[in-house]
């Protein structure tokens, strides 16, 4: 396919603001991790806080391995098999379901091996690199229904489904990227508003399906709006209100400076303070100015991603790539914020390369590598 063969060996520089912007979010995580996680190692690992410690900065050894790699490898190699991945991602989702661990009530995990792998990531990074090909196949008839936006549209909703029966929260992110970056290929606005329309109506059944999700959103805006949850649990402050009021504690107790690195409280009270509400941690030990200061990095991710790399790509699968990977890290980013400051319901996001997790955090080295591929094309 000549879409996918790009003239030039693509051998400049990576874009150093994304990659140092990376690397420091990584330095803080790990330090963050540290701090966050010693409660949990007192009472899971006799106080062993340093195996935790080990296991995370091994990770994030992994990931940014992960994402040299995939910075020296030409994207559109990757591309050319963008199609297979994606399959092989939706079947790992299937088998999620059927013989998946189940935590939490839901089956996000598949055991393989002795390891716990979760096939949303590799699924949201197959689809955005499907997706770029088949806007770049189709841009000369890309406002055609039945040529264009159904056959995207066809693996978009595959993808988003499989995703969503036990992460809600992840596909919706997705579904927001990947719309994102249909807007950027001039997908028609009203085709773009249809599937909008449809994932509120799927959002909507999913929560009908899940008391304990539905029972989050009534928490979040204070009223009963599902007939599947009870009142009691929604609206007690120990149940579901309990992460969001521990989280706006840890970032009231920080103030403007913080308590120091150490000294957090709320990681002893906060249910995975090391992974869903670590920038809550971060805000109750550096203050206001360290979280502002964090969130600093992933706008300028954004920015550079937007109006260097992926305005300055040599093709239109560079550009849809581009802008894809960018939104999707920096909007999880930024609902993880919004969740740990109480703007957004509890969603369990990981803060990209900042929190505990293990393929989550090679999926988005994944990611960045791509990204970084293309900068060394950009001219």
């Amino acid at each position: 396919m000549q879409i996918l063969t790009l003239k030039g060996k693509g051998s400049g520089p990576v874009d150093k603001f994304v990659l140092w912007s990376v690397l420091l979010l990584s330095a803080v995580g790990i330090v963050a991790v540290y701090s966050a996680i010693a409660y949990f190692a007192a009472t899971a690992s006799d106080g062993n806080t340093e195996r935790f410690l080990f296991k995370h900065s091994m990770r994030v050894a992994i990931a940014i391995t992960v994402m040299g790699v995939f910075s020296i490898i030409n994207y559109h190699v990757l591309a050319k098999l963008s199609k297979v991945l994606l399959i092989i991602s939706i079947s790992l989702l299937v088998a999620t379901q059927l013989v998946g661990v189940v935590s939490g009530g839901a089956a996000r995990w598949l055991a393989v091996g002795g390891l716990q792998l979760q096939p949303s990531d590799m699924a949201r990074v197959s689809l955005l690199l499907y997706i770029s090909v088949l806007l770049a196949q189709k841009q000369v008839y890309i406002k055609s229904f039945s040529k264009a936006f159904l056959p995207i549209i066809f693996w978009i909703g595959i993808t988003i489904m499989a995703i969503g029966i036990s992460d809600l929260s992840t596909s919706l992110v997705v579904l927001t990227a990947v719309m994102v970056m249909c807007f950027t290929a001039r997908i028609s606005v009203g085709h773009i508003t249809l599937v909008g329309i449809s994932g509120i109506v799927l959002a909507y059944a999913m929560l009908l399906s899940s008391p304990q999700r539905a029972a989050r959103v009534e928490s979040f805006v204070g009223m009963k709006l599902f007939p599947n949850t009870s009142a009691e649990q929604v609206f007690d402050k120990k149940d579901e209100g309990y992460q969001a009021e521990q989280a706006l504690l840890a970032i009231a107790n920080g103030g403007l400076t913080g308590l120091g690195p150490g000294k957090s409280a709320q990681r002893d009270f906060l249910p995975a303070p090391y992974n869903d509400f670590i920038f809550a941690i971060i805000a109750e030990e550096y203050g206001v100015a360290g979280a502002l200061g964090l969130l600093f990095l992933y706008v300028l991710i954004l920015f550079r991603g937007l109006l260097r790399i992926a305005k300055n790509a040599p093709d239109p699968l560079g550009l849809f790539l581009s802008v894809g990977i960018v939104i999707m890290l920096t909007l999880y980013g930024f609902v993880h914020a919004g969740v740990s400051s109480n703007l957004l319901p509890v969603t369990g996001l990981p803060l990209p390369f900042v929190s505990y997790g293990g393929t989550s955090m090679i999926a988005n080295g994944a990611m960045v590598g791509i990204l970084l591929n293309i900068s060394r094309h950009v001219e």
